[in-house]
C-alpha cells in the first residue's frame, strides 16, 4: 500500500517524510523545486509481510498555468503525462508531471500537504491544484503543516474548521487534519492512521489495520522505554545519597542558628556543600543520560540531540515560582559547585535541607522562599545528604516536560527551539502530577527507608505511564481515542 505526499512546492513535504520516518531522507532546503523525483520509503512493516510505503513527490508548480494548459484538451491528464518536459528549462511543470504520474499510478490515499499559516483565501493554488487531484480519482486527506509551535485543543480546532471550509466544494478532500512536520506528536499519528483506513475500499482495509496495528505498537513499544528510562533516572536520583562529615552538620547548625538568632550572615561547612555539590552533579549526569536515551528511541541524533540538550538547560532550568509559605528558610546562599544553594532550617525541627538555583533565583527576597531541596540526613555511623520528596516530585514534572520536547521534535531544518515547550504544557503536567502525589510521595519514603533503586523503578513506571498518557489526551483528545 502506498500513501503520497502532494503539495505545493516548497511546503514541508521533505521534512514531514523525515519526521514520520524518523531519519533523515531526501533534501530540504527553503527553495523551490528542491525535490525532483518521486522517492518511495518503507514507513512500517507488519507481521504478515503487509508493507506501507511512503512516497515523497516534487511540489506542483505553476499550478494556475498548468490547469489552463490541462483544460485545453480532451484528454487532459493523457496529454499532460506523455509531454517532455525540459527539468531545468521548465521546472514547474516537470514537477508537476511526476507528482500527476505518481498518484495515478502508485498512490491508495493522498496525503495534501498546506502552509496552515497561510489564509486559506490567498492560496489560490489550492484550488487549481484540488481540480487537477480530482480527475486523477484517488481520496486526499489535507495535512495542516506549519502551524508553528504546539498549540491549546481550541486554537488547533479553529485552523482545522478555517481549511475544512475551504476545501468543501473540493470532492476528493475527505478530512482535514492538524499534522505539523516540526511539532507533531505520536499519539496524532494514530488519528492520521484512523483517517486513512476510512477512506480506503473495503478490499484494502484489511491489509491496512495490520500495519496501522504494527506501527501503533512500534510507537507503544517507544513510549513505554521512554517511561523506563525516566523512572530509572528517577529512582536513582531518589536513591543517591553523599555521605558528609560528622562536623558538617553542627557547623550548619550553629551557622543557621546565630543567623536566627542575630540576623547575621549564616557561614557554610566546606563538607556539606562539597555533599551537595555533588548530589547535584549526579542529578545532572542522570538527566543527561535519560534525556539521550530519549532522544535515541525517537530516532534523533547529532544536530538534534544537541539542540534538544540545549532547550533543556535553558527552558527548563527554573521550574516554577515557590510558595513562600511551603517552607521556612532562613540561609544565605551558599557558595559551592551549583554557585546557589540555600541553607533552611525546616520548622518541625532540626531537620536541615538546601533550596538548589540552576540558572536563577526562586521565590522572592534575594533568595528567601525557596524550595527545599536536599535533606540531611543522621545515619548511624554519618550523615548524608539526599534529595528531598518535595524536590524529587518536582522532578517528575521536569522529566514529563523532557519528554515532551523530545515525542514532539520533528526533523525540520533550521532553529526550530523556540516554542517546543508551549506554556499550556506545563499547567497539564503539574496537574496530573498532583493528582499522583501521594503516590509518587510514597515512593520517595520508600527510598528513604533504604529501598533498592531497581524496586523504586518498578514502582515508578507505572506511575510514569499514567501520567504522561493523561497529559497527552488532554493535550490531543481525538488522538487519544485512536
Amino acid at each position: 500500500m502506498a500513501l503520497s505526499l502532494i503539495s505545493h512546492t516548497n511546503v514541508g513535504k521533505t521534512t514531514l517524510a523525515r519526521t514520520l520516518l524518523r531519519r533523515d531522507v531526501g533534501e530540504v532546503r527553503d527553495l523551490p523545486h528542491v525535490t525532483e523525483t518521486a522517492d518511495a520509503y518503507p514507513l512500517v512493516e507488519s507481521p504478515a509481510g503487509d508493507v506501507l510505503l511512503l512516497w515523497d513527490t516534487p511540489g506542483f508548480g505553476d499550478s494556475a498555468r498548468l490547469l489552463r494548459r490541462l483544460e485545453q484538451s480532451g484528454n487532459p491528464l493523457g496529454w499532460f503525462l506523455t509531454q517532455v518536459w525540459d527539468r531545468f528549462v521548465d521546472r514547474p511543470f516537470f514537477s508537476s508531471q511526476q507528482a500527476i504520474r505518481n498518484v495515478r499510478d502508485e498512490a491508495d490515499v493522498v496525503l495534501y500537504l498546506v502552509n496552515a499559516g497561510e489564509d486559506p483565501a490567498a492560496a489560490g493554488y489550492v484550488d487549481a491544484e484540488m481540480k487537477i487531484l480530482g480527475w486523477i480519482g484517488r481520496p486526499v486527506l489535507v495535512l495542516l503543516n506549519q502551524l508553528g509551535p504546539p498549540r491549546s485543543v481550541a486554537d488547533e480546532d479553529h485552523d482545522v474548521g478555517r481549511w475544512s471550509r475551504h476545501f468543501g466544494g473540493h470532492a476528493p478532500v475527505r478530512g482535514v487534519i492538524a499534522f505539523d512536520a516540526f511539532a507533531r506528536c505520536w499519539v496524532q499519528e494514530h488519528a492520521l492512521l484512523d483517517a486513512i483506513a476510512s477512506v480506503l475500499p473495503d478490499e484494502r482495509r484489511a491489509a491496512f489495520e495490520r500495519l496501522a496495528d504494527a506501527w501503533r505498537s512500534r510507537n507503544r513499544a517507544i513510549f513505554e522505554q521512554s517511561m523506563q528510562a525516566l523512572a530509572a533516572q528517577l529512582a536513582a536520583a531518589a536513591s543517591h545519597t553523599v555521605s558528609i562529615p560528622k562536623s558538617g552538620l553542627a557547623v550548619t547548625a550553629r551557622s543557621l542558628l546565630g543567623r536566627v538568632l542575630r540576623g547575621a550572615e549564616a557561614g557554610t561547612d566546606p563538607g556539606v556543600d562539597a555533599a551537595m555539590g555533588e548530589l547535584a552533579r549526579r542529578l545532572d549526569e542522570q538527566v543527561r543520560a535519560a534525556t539521550d536515551r530519549l532522544i535515541e528511541l525517537h530516532g534523533l541524533g547529532g544536530r538534534a540531540a544537541a539542540e534538544v540538550l540545549h532547550r533543556l538547560g535553558t527552558e527548563y532550568a527554573v521550574e516554577q515560582a515557590v510558595d513562600p509559605g511551603k517552607s521556612s528558610v532562613i540561609g544565605a546562599a551558599l557558595s559551592g559547585a551549583l554557585g546557589g544553594l540555600a541553607a533552611d532550617l525546616a520548622a518541625g525541627g532540626l531537620t536541615f535541607g538546601a533550596g538548589a538555583l540552576i540558572g536563577g533565583l526562586l521565590g522572592a527576597a534575594g533568595g528567601r522562599g525557596l524550595a527545599q531541596a536536599y535533606n540531611l540526613a543522621r545515619g548511624r555511623d554519618d550523615s548524608v545528604v539526599r534529595w528531598s520528596g518535595e524536590f524529587l516530585t518536582g522532578r517528575v514534572t521536569g522529566a514529563a516536560l523532557r519528554y515532551l520536547a523530545v515525542a514532539h521534535f520533528g526533523r525540520g531544518r533550521g532553529d526550530y527551539v523556540q516554542g517546543e515547550y508551549p506554556s499550556h504544557w506545563r499547567a497539564q503536567v503539574e496537574s496530573a502530577v498532583a493528582r499522583r502525589g501521594p503516590e509518587f510521595a510514597a515512593v520517595w519514603s520508600a527510598a528513604e527507608r533504604g529501598t533498592e533503586a531497581a524496586a523504586l523503578e518498578a514502582r515508578l513506571r507505572p506511575l510514569l505511564e499514567a501520567t504522561v498518557a493523561e497529559v497527552l489526551a488532554a493535550l490531543y483528545p481525538v488522538a487519544a481515542k485512536a
